[in-house]
């Protein structure tokens, strides 16, 4: 038999994956080794006859698991880029094995009793600051995870994190099989309204499928252009109604029961742990405490976001009525009917725009940004294996010309990628047992064209996601659970979010936005127009999001989850919180993956507005300074980028800004101050 690649030592550049070796039939016997062996380790830990210290105890935990969590990344990475029946077979049999392992090494009670033998005497450890921080947030951590508890409570916690792995694994596969399953072919005829680049996506789409013709499909970079620019009223409708129904379809893909008993085991576990419900639980370990502070945040920009947005349809409605159309707005008619409006009260066209943003460009301006803030250099490398012909790699090479990193770009939708956009891992950096370079992979969903155009949110999304891969790859954590984007969940997003400003820095848009056939910059006028029309729609944008932040709390407070109605709850939950007429939730909740497809943002959706505030209020520094690139309060960002979590993030916060954040920043960035 063929020796296993996961299992053989990956001799590649930088240590990539060999990808052009790894089969889905290679990951069960690397998974059962790789566990077998990281329970070996644990167990030594654990019997360890020698007093336990930092070392023997701590550190030796950093180190265990190495094989384990090298064939997890490699797999869970391919499993959400490049999925297929095998991969996803392999998924629904090994999740829950792997939460089950997880949740035996976290609730080993000889491990706790070390760990906590440690926490009690850290006074006198004379542990570095770094050190302190590790052990005070891995002995939090398993607290929180239960291994305090008596052992049919710790056995009863990992029957539910099995259980929950199984659901979480259900529920993506459900939206990505809705995803991949609808698509609409149209007719040259029924084109009417799209500008050139999404005719171009459009046919591309239908080629991938083998058909004649024209194709949208529920890619976001697919299906939102169409809602903003066909004129076809009725296909709008069908589109978006597909979009909407990503698993609330009935049948085999139908997430409702999965969402009521992912809630209700959540739920359990929440007061196994001594908290009232899941929220509470979850954000005891953050840096917002408790519910309330959530709701006040997202209250305090809720009243005025809504206001804006009845002054958008105001507008909207109007430039409706001119063009003939007296029917009432609905759901489908609101980003074309704002494209519309937006392009009289600017002067302003996204698709005119959209010629001076091609990817490369955009790419160029993230690197170029990230080289004036951070003193780092991309070199694109073609000696790279790489899991699909669309993903390119560049070097990341420090001041000092040496190699500090490997960045994947994974730019591109298709069949069997799941949608959005994403940064993770194949490699963290470390340096605790020698000097480990980070390998991180950037996803993104743009329709596959010839060449790639983004439109302005595509290329924010690509500034937010470049924004998650340089917190990885300029960190200098020492171990790697405190490495890059291993920070408490409302602040993972505040390194990510910052950089978007530098996307609309009249410097960069002058240098990087050209014309993809002529090389010219980006017109003053026009990107004046861009400038100005930034606020444009942020009520619309704002209410879509707070009201999907509002719901995540909602559910994860609910008193009786067993017994909810999905569909009903979501209606009256709309109501109670005034949902404007023709508005729906950014993310309803059959096809939230944020919350449901695993539970990292799980009572935490509100971390991208958490970090909004953050993230305003620290560029407001840069503006009052007058130079987008202030070499001080650069350095001061990067001590962010790299400090993981190493610090306390507001201490971090602090010592960049010099006092706490404000919320103004962020009102005024969303053009909802009155005033």
């Amino acid at each position: 038999m063929p020796e296993n690649p996961l299992l053989q030592p990956w001799t590649a550049p930088f240590g990539v994956p060999p990808f052009d070796l790894i089969r889905p039939e290679h990951f069960p016997a690397a998974f059962d080794q790789a566990m077998a062996a990281h329970k070996a380790e644990v167990a030594a830990i654990a019997t360890d006859p020698a007093p336990p210290g930092f070392g023997n105890t701590v550190a030796a935990l950093e180190q265990a698991g190495r094989l384990l969590g090298r064939v997890a990344a490699c797999f869970f990475n391919l499993v959400s880029s490049l999925s297929s029946d095998a991969l996803q077979a392999v998924e629904r049999d090994y999740a829950p094995r792997l939460a089950r392992h997880r949740a035996e090494v976290t609730l080993d009670p000889a491990i706790f009793a070390r760990i906590a033998t440690l926490h009690a005497q850290r006074a006198g450890l004379a542990l570095a600051p770094d050190e302190q921080r590790l052990l005070d947030r891995l002995h939090a951590g398993l607290v929180r995870a239960g291994a305090g508890l008596d052992p049919a409570a710790r056995a009863r916690l990992t029957e539910l994190s099995t259980r929950l792995a199984t659901l979480h694994t259900a529920f993506g596969q459900n939206v990505l099989r809705d995803e991949t399953d609808w698509h609409m072919l149209l007719a040259e005829a029924e084109l009417d309204g799209l500008p050139g680049f999404a005719r171009e996506a459009a046919r591309q789409a239908a080629a991938e499928r083998g058909l004649e013709g024209w194709v949208i499909t529920l890619s976001r970079s697919s299906v939102e252009p169409f809602l903003t620019f066909s004129t076809r009223r009725d296909l709008r409708e069908r589109a978006w109604r597909g979009w909407v129904a990503r698993g609330a379809n009935a049948g085999a893909t139908d997430n409702r029961p999965l969402i009521r008993e992912i809630l209700s085991l959540r739920a359990e576990r929440a007061r196994l742990l001594g908290h009232a419900d899941f929220a509470r639980w979850r954000l005891a370990d953050n840096m917002a405490r408790e519910p309330e502070a959530v709701d006040r945040l997202l209250r305090q920009v809720w009243a005025p976001a809504t206001r804006q947005l009845e002054a958008e349809r105001t507008a909207l409605a109007a430039r409706a009525r001119e063009a003939g159309h007296n029917d009432r707005l609905e759901a489908w008619d609101w980003r074309h009917w704002a494209e519309q409006a937006c392009r009289a009260l600017h002067d302003f066209d996204e698709s005119a725009l959209k010629p001076y943003f091609p990817l490369e460009g955009m790419l160029q301006a993230a690197f170029a940004t990230a080289g004036r803030l951070f003193g780092v250099t991309f070199t694109e490398r073609h000696d790279i294996p790489l899991y699909h012909p669309d993903v390119r790699a560049f070097e990341m090479l420090g001041a000092d010309g040496q190699h500090r990193g490997l960045f994947l770009l994974d730019s591109f939708a298709r069949a069997g990628k799941r949608s959005g956009a994403w940064m993770s891992s194949y490699r963290v950096a470390e340096s605790f047992a020698g000097a480990v370079t980070p390998i991180i992979v950037n996803n993104n969903n743009i329709a596959k064209a010839q060449p790639a155009l983004l439109s302005f949110d595509e290329a924010r999304t690509l500034f937010h996601e470049f924004g998650h891969a340089l917190h990885g790859l300029l960190s200098t954590a020492r171990y790697p659970s405190q490495s890059g984007t291993n920070v408490l969940a409302d602040f993972v997003e505040f390194p990510s979010q910052v950089l978007e400003h530098w996307l609309t820095v009249p410097e960069t848009l002058r240098e990087h936005a050209r014309h993809h056939e002529t090389g010219e910059p980006l017109p003053e006028v026009l990107l004046q127009r861009l400038l100005a029309s930034r606020n444009f729609g942020q009520g619309f944008a704002t209410v879509e999001f707070v009201s999907s932040a509002l719901i995540d709390l909602a559910l994860h407070t609910h008193p009786d989850p067993a017994g909810l109605d999905i569909d009903a709850f979501e209606q009256e939950f709309l109501a109670d919180i005034g949902m404007p007429e023709a508005m729906v939730l950014r993310h309803r909740p059959t096809h939230f993956q944020h919350l449901f497809a695993g539970g990292g943002y799980a009572a935490g959706y509100y971390t991208y507005m958490w970090a909004e505030v953050l993230d305003a209020d620290a560029f407001a520094a840069f503006e009052d300074a007058g130079d987008a690139f202030d070499p001080g309060l650069a350095a001061g960002l990067r001590d962010i980028y790299q400090a993981g979590d190493t610090r306390d993030p507001m201490e971090l916060y602090r010592a960049f800004r010099g006092r706490d954040p404000e919320v103004t920043p962020l009102l005024r960035k969303r053009g909802l101050l009155v005033g």
